[in-house]
C-alpha cells in the first residue's frame, strides 16, 4: 500500500474550498456575534418564536455544548443550540437559531428531501464505518480477482455517503429560506437585520457545497482507480 499522488490532485481543489468556507463562516459568524439585535432576544427565544409564528408544536430547546454544534434532532424533535447561540443577543446567533428552528419546521411538513435524508441516515452509517474497510482491502489485494471485488463494493458503500452530501444541500438550502423569511414575519428582526443574519446562514451554506464537493472528487478517485473512470485501472 502507498500514498497515491492522484489522490492530492483529485482532492486539492476540495481542500481549497473546504478551508475558504471554513474561515469564511468562522469570519462571518464572529463578525455578527457583535451586533445585537433589536428586539432584543436570544437564539433561544429566537427559535421559539420562529416555530410558534409556523404553527410549529412540541419542540423543545436545549442547550448543547461545542463551537456552531446546533442541530435539530427529529427523532427527540429538539433544538440543541450551543452556548454561543442559545443566550446570546446577536445576529449571528438569531440566525443559526431560526435556522435550525427551520429544520423542525420541515419535519413538521414532511419536507421531503428531509424525509428522505433522516431515513438514509442508518444506511449511511454503516457505508461509512465499513465502505472504507472494503477500499483498503481492495487496494492491498489490487492483483486479485478478490481486490476487484471488495473495491466495487467499498465504492458503493461510499457512494451512499455521497448520495447523503447531495440530499443535504437543498435540506439546509430550504431551512435558510424559511429562517430568512419567518424571522422577519415574526418581528424577530427587522428587514434589515435579515440580511445581517442571512449572511451567516449563506456563509454556512457553503460549508455543505465543499462537503459535497469533497465527497464527489473522493468518489470520483476510487472509480478512477478501479478502472471505472479514464480507461483501465492502474496501480
Amino acid at each position: 500500500m502507498y500514498f497515491d499522488t492522484r489522490y492530492l490532485i483529485f482532492l486539492a481543489p476540495a481542500m481549497i474550498f473546504s478551508f475558504f468556507a471554513s474561515m469564511r463562516v468562522k469570519g462571518t459568524f464572529a463578525r455578527y456575534a457583535k451586533v445585537a439585535s433589536r428586539s432584543g432576544m436570544t437564539g433561544a427565544e429566537a427559535a421559539t418564536s420562529l416555530l410558534r409564528t409556523a404553527g410549529v408544536r412540541n419542540v423543545g430547546i436545549e442547550r448543547t455544548q461545542g463551537f456552531l454544534s446546533d442541530h435539530y434532532d427529529p427523532r427527540q424533535r429538539v433544538l440543541r443550540l450551543s452556548p454561543d447561540v442559545y443566550s446570546s443577543h446577536s445576529l449571528a446567533a438569531i440566525g443559526v437559531a431560526c435556522h435550525e428552528a427551520g429544520h423542525a419546521i420541515q419535519h413538521a411538513n414532511a419536507y421531503a428531501p428531509l424525509v428522505a435524508r433522516t431515513a438514509m441516515v442508518p444506511v449511511v452509517q454503516f457505508g461509512s464505518n465499513f465502505g472504507m474497510w472494503f477500499i483498503m482491502a481492495g487496494f492491498l489485494l489490487s492483483g486479485a480477482a478478490v481486490g476487484q471485488t471488495l473495491l466495487l463494493i467499498g465504492i458503493g458503500l461510499f457512494s451512499l455517503s455521497v448520495l447523503f452530501a447531495l440530499v443535504t444541500l437543498p435540506v439546509e438550502w430550504d431551512a435558510s429560506a424559511r429562517a430568512k423569511k419567518l424571522m422577519v414575519q415574526a418581528g424577530i428582526v427587522s428587514t434589515a437585520e435579515s440580511k445581517s443574519a442571512g449572511s451567516v446562514l449563506n456563509a454556512a451554506f457553503m460549508t455543505y457545497l465543499a462537503s459535497a464537493f469533497s465527497a464527489i472528487l473522493t468518489l470520483l478517485y476510487y472509480l478512477m482507480r478501479a478502472g471505472l473512470l479514464g480507461g483501465r485501472r492502474r496501480d
